[in-house]
C-alpha cells in the first residue's frame, strides 16, 4: 500500500523531503505556516549565506526541477535569501509536482497517534499519525504513515535574558525589540537610522547586523551601534578568517574584527542582560533586575542569541531529546556547544534522528535544537535518509552520501582553542567513526568517552 508523508514546513529542507517522498513513490502532504513556501527565508531575505549554491540546492529537488527548463546556479556563487527564493524555492514549489501536494496558511498545532494518548503501549506503532493543523477555513485533520517535522525554529527565538528566560522588562518593551536580523539597511532603515541600537549576541547574525548598522552610520548620521555580549572575549565571535572553509563567513568575521579595533563599534563585553525597561521613550538595559549592575541607553535592541526548537505541539509524541540542547539524543553528542563547535559533523541520518514513536522524525535546523551550527545540505542529507528508511530501504538509511565542508574554527582546539591549526579539530571524522573529527575519532577508537576534540 502506498505510504502518506506528512512534511511540516515548505522550507528548503522541507521541499526536498517532499521531492524525496515523490521519488519513492509515495504521497508527500506539505504543510505551511506561511501564505508561500519559504515563508521564513522571506523574512531574512537581505542576509547572504555563507555557504556557495552548492550547498544550498538539493539533489531529488534538482531532478525534479530540470524537466521545467530549469537552470542551475553557478555552484561557487554565495546567494542572498531572496536569491534562493526566487532561483530555487519559489520554481521548486510552483513550477514542479510539488505545487499540488503543499497547503499553505495550514499551521499545524497537533500531532498524534490516531486513539493512542502517549501512554498508550499496545499498537501504538499500527496507528496512523493524526496532524491538525488550521487554515482559513478552520480546524483541519490530516492522516499519515509517517511525519517529517522540519517546520524549523525562526518562529522562536531565544529571548534576551541570560538565563534562558526573557529578561524583566522583555515582553512590556516588545515594540522597541527585534530578533533574528532584520533588514537594517533596507526596509527596516527608517527603524534604525539615527539611532543608538544596540545588538545581543555574538554569533553571525549579531556580527552580520553590527556590520549593517556600521554602514548605516556612514549613511545616516547620528546612528551608533552598540554590542552587548555575555561572554567576556569578543575575539571568539571573529571566527577562524581564512582558516573557514565557508569563505564569506570567515570574511565577515575578519571583517568585522577591523570594525571594532577601529571603534565603529561600542563593545560592552560581559554583559548579561537581566532586565529592561522602557524609560523617557529609550530602553534602559541592564545586568541586573536592581540597582546594582552595569546598564546601557539605546533607542532600540536587536536580540540575535539564535533560536530554539517550537516544541508545544508534539506533546503526543513519544520524543527522545537530549536535555540540555533539545536535539534528538544519538545527534547531541556531534553538535552540543558546550564540547564544541567544529562547523563539519559527521553526516548523519534516520538512524540518529528517528524518535521513539516509529515513523516520526525532526528533521532541517529543528533537529539541532538550540545548537547553531547546522548547514542546510545537512539537512537534505537527514532527509534523504530519512526518506529511504520510510520507504523500507534500511540499506540508503544508513548510506552517507554527503561530505561537508570543514570551517577550521573549534572552541577546544584549532583557531580559537589556540591549539593545532590543521583543519578543524585535525579534519573531519571517518564516516564510519560516530565522532565529529578526526581528534574526537582517536579518542573514541581509544576507548574514551565523551568528546574528544579537547
Amino acid at each position: 500500500m502506498e505510504k502518506t508523508v506528512a512534511i511540516i514546513g515548505a522550507g528548503p529542507v522541507g521541499l526536498a523531503a517532499a521531492a524525496y517522498v515523490m521519488e519513492r513513490g509515495m504521497t508527500p502532504i506539505v504543510l505551511e505556516a506561511g501564505p508561500e513556501a519559504g515563508h521564513s527565508v522571506r523574512q531574512w531575505q537581505h542576509v547572504q549565506l555563507f555557504s556557495p549554491w552548492e550547498y544550498n540546492v538539493d539533489k531529488a529537488a534538482a531532478r525534479l526541477l530540470a524537466p521545467m527548463g530549469w537552470n542551475s546556479p553557478d555552484p561557487a556563487v554565495y546567494p542572498t535569501g531572496a536569491e534562493l527564493l526566487e532561483r530555487y524555492i519559489e520554481p521548486l514549489a510552483t513550477k514542479t509536482a510539488l505545487h499540488d501536494v503543499i497547503r499553505t496558511n495550514s499551521r499545524v498545532s497537533a500531532v498524534g497517534r490516531v486513539g493512542f494518548d502517549k501512554a498508550k503501549t499496545k499498537g501504538r506503532e499500527a496507528a496512523p499519525f493524526e496532524i491538525r493543523y488550521q487554515n482559513g477555513k478552520g480546524p483541519e485533520t490530516l492522516r499519515a504513515d509517517a511525519v517529517i517535522d522540519a517546520s524549523g525554529t525562526w518562529k522562536s527565538p531565544n529571548p534576551a535574558g541570560a538565563g534562558g528566560l526573557p529578561a524583566i522588562g522583555e515582553r512590556e518593551a516588545a515594540a522597541r525589540i527585534a530578533y533574528g536580523m532584520p533588514d537594517v539597511l533596507g526596509r527596516d532603515r527608517k527603524r534604525y537610522a539615527g539611532k543608538t541600537v544596540a545588538v545581543l549576541g555574538a554569533g553571525h547574525s549579531a556580527i552580520g547586523t553590527l556590520t549593517d548598522l556600521t554602514a548605516l552610520a556612514q549613511q545616516a548620521s547620528g546612528t551608533r551601534p552598540v554590542w552587548l555580549l555575555r561572554g567576556g572575549n569578543p575575539e571568539k565571535a571573529f571566527g577562524g578568517g581564512a582558516n573557514d572553509k565557508l569563505a564569506a563567513r570567515g570574511e565577515l568575521g575578519a571583517h568585522f574584527a577591523s570594525l571594532v579595533a577601529a571603534g565603529q563599534v561600542q563593545v560592552e563585553a560581559g554583559f548579561p542582560v537581566a532586565a529592561v525597561y522602557e524609560a523617557d521613550g529609550r530602553l534602559r538595559i541592564q545586568t541586573s533586575s536592581g540597582c546594582c549592575g552595569r546598564s546601557v541607553v539605546v533607542d532600540e535592541l536587536i536580540v540575535a542569541t539564535g533560536f530554539r526548537p517550537d516544541l508545544s505541539f508534539l506533546s503526543e509524541i513519544r520524543l527522545r531529546l537530549d536535555p540540555g540542547i533539545d536535539a534528538p539524543v544519538a545527534l547531541a553528542p556531534l553538535i552540543d556547544p558546550n564540547e564544541h563547535s567544529c562547523g563539519t559533523v559527521r553526516p548523519h541520518g534516520a538512524r540518529e534522528l528517528a524518535q521513539d514513536d516509529p515513523g516520526f522524525y525532526i528533521a532541517g535546523i529543528k533537529s539541532y535544537g538550540r545548537a547553531p551550527t547546522f548547514l542546510m545540505i545537512t539537512g537534505y542529507e537527514q532527509v534523504r535518509s530519512i526518506v529511504a528508511d520510510i520507504a523500507g530501504d534500511k540499506e540508503a538509511a544508513a548510506r552517507v552520501e554527503l561530505e561537508l565542508p570543514e570551517t577550521g574554527v573549534c572552541t577546544r582546539a584549532g583557531v580559537e582553542g589556540g591549539g593545532s591549526s590543521v583543519g578543524c579539530c585535525g579534519g573531519p571524522a571517518p564516516a564510519a567513526v560516530d565522532a565529529c573529527c578526526a581528534a574526537d575519532a582517536s579518542a573514541k577508537t581509544s576507548g574514551k568517552t565523551g568528546c574528544g576534540c579537547s
